[in-house]
């Protein structure tokens, strides 16, 4: 029996829908505890249903599912890996007083009313000087945090304006990885690509700006007395001194250089775990005998040890400040790592069994117009974030699909390259089981579903690349 493109398409659509509709039940049942396990059987489920499906109508062989698969899980190895050291940087950034001192500091100097968009402006400016909105997320983004808590912000509120900072950074850096990616897949100057995606960037981080003063103008924050309390409770548990910047400066430096995250990443855990011995030697001697006894110098090897790789807290005498100094090392990503693994199975099957391809035709008859074919490709970018779970892929994926289209409808490819970038990059952190979702809601323990209704830049993004197509704003074709 012969299967039309357009029976394709339905049946591509059975194990996208079947995993949407696991992964709302799962979540409505178990909650920010979904990341456990439950999410994982959803993905699996998904790509047993896609595997099942190819094999029997198309018969497509195991031996390509499994070259698939492996592939898909070797593109995130590297991630991986850095979420490994993110987790061994939470942990030495916290117990050698790093992120207590932003904290403190930060109590000091960020007035609450002004502290949403400052916290989006850093993170926008660090992001944009690193290209990296995961290493800004991981380190200044996570101090935010716990400076939002203590001023009275919920974490969603400041969840979602450290990522909005971040992935504009991040979508705009020369010295960001997808957007290198986006400009290069596509034959785009790197700075052609990054001059032209201001004409939508800018409007919608200036739009993220003006509602986070307005909330933060409109909130009345926390009563300097309790500010005032977390303060004294940081000082009197930590040695406070403005000697442990040194380390994020160093790991700013770093990645400024354009130095291998896994490298960064890992020396700027080292250098943390040296100030912890040298600015807070009780605090390390005081995990290390939570496990074993000894001399001093055993206690500390082993109080590093375990800030680096499993879940430490540190009594203050304060329950609330306990839970900013409090840090679950590189056994906190488990989770996490588990997920992505099954994510990239549910994505590298629908790549093998040519599923993604065919959800493609249903865009092609929208293609046909300008705010059309736009249109198409952000809403495509942003299916494909959410179908194989990664921004990488989707970037690639995206790119790909809409080339020739581009080329015989005669826009330049420019235009291509930004509707991915307004699509694909910056929604990537909006998906709970991608790889970004996933690994931005471990980081700072806010689940993505929480956070994403606050990160307006995200969300404003791919619309503004859609109204500017509408407008056409310094859009060419060539007939």
């Amino acid at each position: 029996m012969e299967i039309t493109p357009a029976k394709r398409t339905l049946i591509a659509l059975i194990p996208l829908g079947v995993l949407v509709l696991l992964l709302a039940l799962v979540i409505v049942i178990w909650g920010a505890d979904s990341i456990v396990g439950a999410s994982q059987v959803a993905l699996l489920i998904g790509a047993g249903l896609c595997i099942g499906l190819s094999t029997w109508l198309y018969k497509t062989p195991w031996k390509v599912f499994e070259k698939s698969v492996m592939d898909s899980v070797g593109e995130v190895a590297t991630a991986i890996v850095i979420l490994f050291m993110i987790g061994a940087i939470s942990g030495t950034w916290t117990a050698s007083g790093v992120v207590p001192a932003f904290i403190y500091y930060g109590l000091k100097i960020i007035s609450p009313k002004v502290f949403l968009l400052t916290a989006c402006a850093l993170c926008a400016l660090v992001s944009v000087m690193t290209g990296s909105s995961w290493s800004t997320i991981a380190t200044v983004g996570v101090a935010l945090l716990g400076i939002g808590r203590a001023e009275g912000f919920s974490d969603a509120m400041t969840a979602g304006a450290i990522i909005s900072g971040a992935y504009f950074g991040d979508k705009i850096s020369p010295l960001s990885d997808t957007t290198v990616l986006a400009s290069s897949i596509n034959k785009v100057d790197l700075f052609t690509h990054i001059r032209y995606m201001m004409l939508t960037t800018v409007p919608s981080f200036t739009i993220t700006l003006i509602i986070f003063t307005i909330l933060g103008l409109t909130h009345g924050g926390a009563p300097g007395e309790e500010m005032k309390i977390y303060s004294d409770v940081l000082s009197n548990t930590f040695h406070i001194t403005p000697w442990l910047m040194l380390v994020p400066a160093v790991t700013v430096y770093l990645i400024w250089r354009r130095k291998p995250a896994v490298i960064v990443l890992a020396i700027s855990a080292l250098a943390a775990a040296v100030a912890g011995i040298i600015f807070q030697p009780e605090i390390i001697k005081s995990i290390g005998e939570g496990v074993t006894e000894g001399s001093n110098a055993k206690l500390h090897f082993a109080g590093i040890i375990e800030c680096i790789y499993n879940t430490i807290s540190i009594e203050t005498g304060n329950a609330e400040v306990n839970q900013l100094v409090a840090s679950r090392g590189m056994i906190g990503m488990l989770n996490t790592v588990f997920l992505i693994l099954c994510a990239m199975c549910f994505g590298g099957s629908m790549r093998a069994s040519g599923m993604i391809a065919d959800l493609a035709r249903i865009m092609a008859p929208l293609t046909r117009t300008r705010t059309g074919l736009v249109a198409s490709t952000v809403v495509t970018g942003t299916g494909m974030v959410g179908m194989v779970s990664d921004q990488y892929l989707a970037i690639i994926l995206t790119s790909n699909l809409y080339r020739d289209t581009y080329e015989k409808e005669g826009y330049e490819m420019r235009l291509l390259s930004r509707s991915v970038e307004d699509s694909a990059t910056v929604t990537s952190p909006l998906f709970p089981w991608s790889s970004c979702g996933m690994t931005q809601a471990t980081i700072l323990s806010v689940p993505t579903l929480v956070y994403a209704p606050f990160s307006f830049f995200n969300l404003l993004s791919p619309l503004m690349s859609i109204l500017v197509a509408i407008i056409g704003w310094r859009i060419v074709r060539h007939k």
